[in-house]
């Protein structure tokens, strides 16, 4: 083994290792609709936004005070707030009311539009949409983003609903909080960057819990339990740290577009968790995907 060889081989097992952090990340993320579709069995939309909030909430808080982790700098709470509002309060309230008229499996192709949305994000936010990537990766993820689109609009039957405007405008506060989390997780270990971002949602949360449970049915059931647990402890607590994680270590637009598989994940779990229909496009469009997900990876940075 050459010297070069040796220098090389640290990063290379460093990337492999943040690129499989991203992909349990996107795991975790797919399972994210159809435990919503669980909470709503029993739950009102405000409602379950709220428990899982309040329950998120409380999971971090405690970690973090047992753990004796010193609060951030000040410099870092803009960034930490961004998280908050796009991943911790935005996007759940978004999808949940778009999942009210909305198949799970549906609103996840249309969030497929995720990885570019964040990796644009990214790139404006630092200043290099130009000089950070190469147009092959470029093409590749707006490829396979067009696939996405093509075949949400073919389930939907070429028309966009209301719930695919909810969907729309969680992309863009969720691809906002994806990259100052990513940006944030080079700075501080992943999961306190989530942890600290949900700090200041425990208050919102458990007045918004007060108030939407006094105005919205409830009723617990253990799809209802579980979707909630599954939402707190397993999309933000776990999903969220090595998600952060894996983009520290590989980068915000490379780990995103790891996401263009995360619809395909979620029609599986969607048909064998809630039963929905799966149709002969999906696999059609896993392959277009998967083509531009190896696209992205290898294209020069």
């Amino acid at each position: 083994m050459t010297v070069q060889d040796s220098a090389t081989r640290p990063v290379a097992i460093a990337v492999s290792g943040g690129t499989l952090l991203a992909a349990l990340g996107v795991a975790a993320f797919s399972l994210t609709f159809p435990a919503t579709a669980w909470a709503l069995e029993g739950l009102g939309p405000w409602s379950t936004v709220a428990c899982r909030t309040v329950l998120t909430s409380l999971i971090a808080i405690v970690a973090l005070a047992v753990l004796r982790v010193r609060p951030p700098a000040r410099r870092h709470w803009g960034g930490l707030l961004v998280v908050a509002s796009g991943v911790v309060v935005g996007y759940p309230i978004l999808t949940t009311l778009a999942l009210q008229t909305s198949t799970s499996s549906h609103a996840a192709v249309v969030v497929g539009l995720l990885p570019v949305t964040t990796a644009a994000y990214s790139a404006l936010r630092t200043g290099t949409m130009r000089t950070q990537h190469s147009r092959t990766y470029w093409v590749a993820a707006l490829a396979g983003a067009a696939v996405v689109i093509a075949f949400a609009l073919q389930q939907s039957g070429g028309a966009l609903s209301a719930a695919d405007l909810y969907l729309f405008g969680a992309l863009l506060i969720c691809a906002a909080g994806y990259a100052e989390g990513g940006r944030l997780a080079r700075e501080m270990p992943g999961w306190q960057v989530i942890g600290w971002a949900l700090v200041p949602c425990l208050p919102v949360g458990l007045a918004g819990a007060a108030v939407a449970l006094s105005f919205e049915p409830a009723r617990l059931t253990g799809h209802v339990v579980a979707g909630l647990v599954w939402l707190a402890a397993g999309s933000h607590c776990f999903g969220l740290t090595v998600w952060y994680r894996g983009m520290a270590a590989i980068g915000v637009a490379k780990a995103s577009q790891l996401q263009l598989a995360q619809p395909l994940l979620t029609l599986v779990c969607s048909v064998l968790l809630l039963g929905e229909h799966l149709t002969l496009a999906a696999p059609l469009a896993a392959v277009g995907v998967l083509v531009c997900i190896v696209v992205t990876q290898r294209a020069k940075s």
